[in-house]
C-alpha cells in the first residue's frame, strides 16, 4: 500500500468522538452503579446479542442480503482482482460473494481481516467499468483492514444496554423500584438517563461511522491512486439508485450501514441521521486527495 500522508483532521475526529463516546458510557455506568441497578443480567443478555452479531454477523448479512458466495471459478476475474487489492492492503483475501440485484452497491462484512466477506452486486458488476470496480473493492478492503466492523461493534455495546432498558423498562420490573434501592426515583433516573444515552451515542455513532467512510475512502485512493476513479464510481451508484424499483431500495434499506452508498434517493435523509457523509462531502474530500497525489 502506497504511504498514505496522516490526514490529522480525520484521526483528531475520529479520536475525539471515541472519547465522547467513552465519557458518556461511564457516566452511564455510574448513574446505574449509583441508582443500585442490578443489571448484570442486562449486559450478559445485552452483550450475548452482540457476540451473536459479533461472531456471526456475515452470515447474518449475506443471508439478509440473499448474497452467494463464489469460487474462483465461478467469478475468476473478480476473485483475481480481490486477490490483488489485498495484497496491496496487507490483509488477508476475504471470501467473495454476489448478490443478484439490480441494486449497484457493495459492501464488506466479518468479525475480523481473517474472517471477512467482501459482496458485490450484479447491478454494480454491469454499470462500472474494471477501473471504478477496483475502486469501490479497495474501499471495501480498507473497512476490513480497519477493522471498521469491530470498531462500530464496540462502540455500540452500552448504547445497545441502554435501548434495551428503553424498550424493556416495564418488562424487566424497575416502574415502582422493583429492582432498585432507591424506589421510583432511582427507576426514573434509570430511565431518563438510558434514554439519554441512546439517544446521544445514536449521534456519536453516526458521526463515528461517517469519519470511517472517509477514512475508507482515503484507503481506497492510495491503494488504487487514483481517487477520481472511486469519485466517478460514487456518482454512477448514487445516479443509478435514483432509477432503482422502490421495492428493491426498501429490501436493501436495512443494510445501509454497510453500503458504500446507502440505498437512499436523493437528499431523502439529513446527513446528521446518516452513517455515511453526503455524496458531495466525499467528492470533495476526494478531490483533496488527488491534490494531495499530484504532489
Amino acid at each position: 500500500m502506497r504511504r498514505l500522508p496522516v490526514d490529522r483532521g480525520l484521526s483528531a475526529r475520529m479520536f475525539f468522538t471515541m472519547f465522547l463516546l467513552a465519557a458518556l458510557y461511564l457516566f452511564f455506568i455510574l448513574v446505574l452503579w449509583q441508582a443500585g441497578l442490578s443489571y448484570g443480567s442486562i449486559v450478559i443478555l445485552a452483550g450475548g446479542m452482540l457476540l451473536v452479531q459479533y461472531y456471526f454477523s456475515d452470515r447474518l448479512v449475506l443471508a439478509t442480503m440473499g448474497a452467494q458466495e463464489v469460487s474462483p471459478r465461478q467469478a475468476p476475474e473478480l476473485h483475481a482482482l480481490i486477490e490483488r487489492l489485498a495484497a496491496l492492503a496487507d490483509v488477508p483475501k476475504p471470501r467473495v460473494a454476489i448478490v443478484r440485484t439490480p441494486l449497484p452497491n457493495a459492501f464488506a462484512t466479518g468479525r475480523s481481516p481473517s474472517h471477512a466477506v467482501v459482496a458485490v452486486t450484479t447491478g454494480l458488476l454491469e454499470r462500472l467499468e474494471n477501473r471504478e470496480l477496483e475502486a469501490v473493492l479497495a474501499h471495501e478492503l480498507s473497512h476490513i483492514r480497519n477493522r471498521d466492523m469491530t470498531v462500530m461493534t464496540l462502540a455500540s455495546f452500552f448504547a445497545t444496554v441502554a435501548s434495551f432498558i428503553v424498550q424493556h423498562f416495564y418488562f424487566l420490573g424497575f416502574y415502582g423500584g422493583g429492582r432498585d434501592r432507591n424506589g421510583r426515583g432511582g427507576a426514573a433516573l434509570i430511565y431518563l438517563v438510558s434514554l439519554m444515552v441512546w439517544l446521544i451515542s445514536y449521534f456519536l455513532i453516526r458521526a463515528l461511522s461517517r469519519y470511517r467512510e472517509f477514512a475508507a475512502d482515503r484507503g481506497a485512493a492510495f491503494l488504487t491512486g487514483a481517487p477520481a476513479d472511486l469519485a466517478s464510481a460514487l456518482v454512477k451508484i448514487s445516479n443509478s439508485l435514483q432509477r432503482i424499483p422502490t421495492r428493491d431500495m426498501r429490501q436493501a434499506e436495512t443494510l445501509n450501514a454497510f453500503f458504500i452508498i446507502p440505498a437512499l434517493r436523493g437528499e431523502s435523509f439529513m446527513e446528521l441521521f446518516s452513517t455515511h457523509p453526503s455524496l458531495e462531502r466525499r467528492l470533495a474530500y476526494l478531490r483533496q486527495l488527488e491534490r494531495e497525489l499530484g504532489g
